[in-house]
């Protein structure tokens, strides 16, 4: 057992296709207290899918961001799942766990923000139980203007003093940093900061004990129960 806060890594997906209906059911049963997808915006409408390109998870092929949102909405995306849309997701989450919302795509913050938006004031949606995180900091700065709410998480692509800044600016609730970046200093740095720090993506008993060991808040993983009781 660890005090390290579950986040289901594009649902449980280890069980079923990653960021299907299907993994996000997955990652309820098991019990995982919060869940995290990725989001590409389409005509207007924001899809749950990791890639920009269909290949590796649907039987489509060739570029997300050139085809039609009908042509994607009938690809497998496993297991005879569609491509989910958010809305979908946060249906069938509603309160029973928290959602982080990971930007991957181009000119995803506006309209995310809007629809989580509109969640919270409809009291769908707890702000406490959503975070929306990225690469992508112009995006995490749109968001943040537009959904001051709702918290946000900084993902790393290297560890240095910048991020750290940038996220202290941000007023960011997490650090969201890959296990073989993870440092003792660049915890303790974003722990003097009153930063979070997540780690993705923690599958194995071993890279979980490496974790904790590190001092991290919470991790990210395809196994929901390697954490769960």
């Amino acid at each position: 057992m660890t005090d390290q806060l579950c986040i289901a890594h594009r649902g449980a997906s280890g069980h079923e296709p990653e960021n299907t209906l299907r993994a996000i059911q997955k990652a309820l049963e098991l019990g995982a207290p919060w869940i995290e997808v990725d989001v590409h915006t389409i005509a207007g409408r924001i899809l749950v899918i990791h890639d920009d390109r269909l290949e590796r998870t649907t039987d489509g092929t060739g570029a997300l961001g050139n085809k039609e949102l009908k042509y994607l909405r009938s690809l497998d995306a496993g297991k005879g799942e569609q491509i989910p849309f958010l809305e979908e997701v946060l249906d069938l989450i509603g309160q029973r766990a928290g959602l982080i919302v990971e930007l991957k795509g181009p000119h995803t913050a506006i309209p995310v923000a809007r629809l989580l938006t509109d969640r919270v004031m409809e009291g769908a949606s707890h702000p406490d139980q959503l975070l929306v995180s990225s690469f992508d900091l112009l995006q995490l700065r749109t968001f943040r203007d537009l959904a001051p709410q709702i918290p946000v998480g900084v993902l790393l692509t290297r560890t240095s003093l910048p991020y750290l800044k940038i996220a202290e600016e941000l007023k960011a609730h997490s650090l969201h940093v890959k296990l073989s970046h993870l440092t003792e200093r660049l915890v303790a740095d974003a722990h003097a900061r009153g930063l979070r720090v997540f780690v993705f993506t923690v599958n194995t008993e071993a890279d979980l004990a490496r974790a904790c060991q590190m001092g991290t808040d919470a991790v990210f993983t395809d196994y929901p129960e390697i954490l769960l009781p």
